[in-house]
């Protein structure tokens, strides 16, 4: 029987005790239904000859009038009465003295107290027990055994990551069949470590493994091992291990393992005891004296940095899988996996929506299709289309659109050209990847955005492309002083500065990109680094080092904004085509931001004919009137993934 039965059933037998325990200190019972009748009334009617019979028991009297009332009465000590009954020929019945009720409702009645008072004690005990207050088994382990009812997942649900599926396969081999491998006298990896960014199905790979090779799997949470009370958690550690003995072969899978794994003695004031112990005990369980034949532990973090050395060495977590952000092809595996439930329009292809989500994780795929599901479903359709999934991407990308938002006319013709100068200088700059989309509709915390994408998947990038994303940040600035005035350009920039700023300065202290100061890693002045048993300031920067590193950033930030300056003042017509356009119709693609600045006509073909954006569009050609305006904010620029 189940919990939620067991306590069922206690609560019933509890309220029948309490039903019962009631009923037991009710006096009168049944007789509640007789007529109380007064002494005198009871001999008016005997002499009356109104009674039919009576039942004497010591001084109470019950009986039946002859029109069948039922009474009831209370006698005095009299003698006369039941001669004088007996001359009026009532039938007389008497019976001896005894107590009130059966013996059964007697013994009802004095152990029922008892009885409830211990029902009570029960339920409490075991509310105790259960749930996150376990006063009698705080040292127990937290780990849950996953089964059928959260479905089964095997590595067909898994895409996109065949190289860890691979490293993976060998551990399902072994727990299908160890002795393939024992008998050559070869040991299976003990811990397997998942390592890879946020989002890229660390969890839903240990699951497939425990799906592939149906077996017991365990799922426990990092954090769950450490608590206030030192001891806790090695304790649980304990117990976590003997769990796995019992259901060997098996499965314990320790998600975000660097909440309790991190790097002992580390950081400012020693480390924390209780993490410590539970660390160590956790190395003890799984490479000491007693060995745990058949039990694999598998781990994911984010943060392999920062864990202990002693945790990573061979006969612990043997070995350390890699589990990036997949490519092209594997986001095209990940989108078909999610989109099996999903009803699709005949012009959605996994292919080209795969080819334009560069970077993005298997859990960024997941949200996508799902927003393009909820968007479908808004609109009333049965089918998600293209149109969605663009949408969509959009919304993941850049953020949703905040059509009531109210701006000035000033403000939007400031953010169209500042998005314009983005949009000349990535179509002009070589090495700049090419356009996806140009608006001015604020969307997030942003007024208007160009957004780049790569053509492909990107690992690197070369000091070309690099350069190219300065210019690119800087044409914003660049268009809003041009058309502006040096006085009345805006706000809008500080996102584009700071992204420039952050390249630059990698180029010269990570990247090894500058002449002057050479292929050298220079660190921040204040970094907290560990060396030994102690912490320590980074001091490796020299103020004249640091004040070159200071110099050279800016060289570089000043040489993008004077090419971006240059590249607008020689295309000013196009900066004002391109501008125009955004004002009319808010949102162009990257297709119709090419032909606009050829001075070619577009046209676009939507449902909804009556929308301004969907009209037969012409390159405009007339330029904004002269003179000083405000800008509002506006954030520029979505640059393609950072490289490093």
């Amino acid at each position: 029987m189940n919990n939620f039965g067991r306590n069922l059933a206690l609560w019933v037998i509890i309220i029948v005790l309490a039903v019962l325990l009631f009923l037991a200190f009710q006096p009168g019972g049944a007789q509640h239904a007789s007529q109380q009748l007064a002494y005198s009334d009871f001999i008016t009617d005997v002499d009356q000859d109104k009674v039919r019979s009576v039942v004497v028991q010591n001084h109470d009297i019950t009986g039946t009038l002859k029109d069948g009332t039922s009474f009831e009465t209370y006698a005095p000590a009299d003698p006369n009465l039941i001669p004088r009954l007996t001359a009026k020929k009532i039938e007389v019945v008497a019976k001896p003295m005894e107590a009130d009720g059966s013996p059964i409702l007697r013994a009802i009645t004095s152990w029922l107290p008892l009885v409830f008072l211990l029902g009570i004690g029960i339920l409490f005990f075991r509310q105790m027990q259960s749930g996150n207050g376990r006063a009698m088994g705080f040292g127990k382990s937290r780990a849950r055994l996953l089964t059928e009812k959260q479905g089964r997942v095997t590595f067909e649900d898994v895409a996109g990551i065949d190289e860890a599926k691979s490293e993976l396969q060998e551990i399902v081999d072994f727990l299908k069949d160890p002795q393939k491998f024992t008998r050559l006298g070869g040991k299976i990896p003990k811990g397997a470590l998942l390592v890879g960014p946020p989002g890229t199905g660390k969890t839903l790979l240990a699951r497939a493994i425990a799906g592939e090779a149906n077996v017991p799997f365990f799922t426990i949470s990092g954090s769950d091992f450490v608590e206030m009370f030192v001891g806790v958690g090695a304790s649980r550690v304990r117990d976590m291990f003997e769990q796995g003995k019992k259901s060997a072969p098996c499965i314990i899978f320790i998600d975000e393992i660097d909440a309790v794994g991190r790097h002992r003695g580390a950081g400012l004031g020693g480390g924390n005891d209780e993490r410590e112990q539970t660390l160590n005990q956790m190395l003890v369980e799984m490479d000491g004296f007693e060995s745990n034949e058949g039990v694999i532990l598998i781990a994911a973090t984010n943060r392999p940095d920062v864990l202990d050395p002693a945790l990573l060495r061979p006969g612990r977590f043997d070995r350390q899988v890699v589990v990036p952000n997949p490519d092209v092809a594997g986001r095209e595996r990940i989108l078909r996996v999610h989109m099996r439930k999903v009803p699709l329009a005949s012009d959605v292809d996994p292919k080209v929506i795969a080819r334009g989500t560069p970077g993005f994780s298997g859990a960024d795929l997941a949200n996508l299709v799902n927003e393009a599901a909820l968007l479908a479903a808004r609109l009333g359709k049965r089918t998600v289309a293209m149109l969605e999934f663009d949408n969509a991407k959009d919304k993941v990308l850049m953020g949703a659109e905040r059509r009531s938002l109210v701006m000035t006319d000033e403000e939007k013709r400031m953010t169209a050209y500042h998005e314009a100068g983005h949009a000349i200088c990535a179509l002009l700059t070589a090495g700049s990847d090419p356009i996806h989309k140009a608006t001015i509709i604020p969307r997030g915390r942003a007024l208007g955005m160009v957004q780049i994408l790569p053509e492909g998947d990107r690992i690197a990038m070369s000091r070309m492309q690099i350069k190219a994303q300065l210019v690119l940040a800087m044409g914003g600035r660049a268009a809003e002083e041009i058309i502006f005035g040096a006085d009345n350009v805006g706000t809008g920039a500080s996102s584009d500065i700071k992204m420039a700023t952050n390249y630059a300065r990698r180029m010269i202290t990570e990247w090894g990109m500058s002449e002057k100061l050479g292929m050298i890693a220079y660190g921040d002045n204040g970094q907290e680094v560990f060396l030994g048993h102690s912490v320590t300031q980074n001091k490796n920067v020299s103020e004249q080092t640091a004040r070159e590193i200071d110099r050279e950033i800016k060289q570089l930030i000043d040489a993008a904004y004077h090419h971006a300056h240059t590249l607008l003042l020689e295309n000013i017509d196009a900066l004002h085509r391109i501008a125009q356009a955004l004002l009319e119709y808010e949102t162009l693609s990257g297709d119709e931001v090419g032909k606009v600045l050829r001075g070619e006509t577009f046209e676009r073909v939507e449902v909804d004919d009556s929308a301004p954006e969907n009209r037969r569009a012409s390159v405009p050609t007339i330029r904004p009137e002269k003179g000083p305006e405000t800008g509002g904010e506006t954030d520029a620029l979505t640059p393609s993934p950072q490289p490093g």
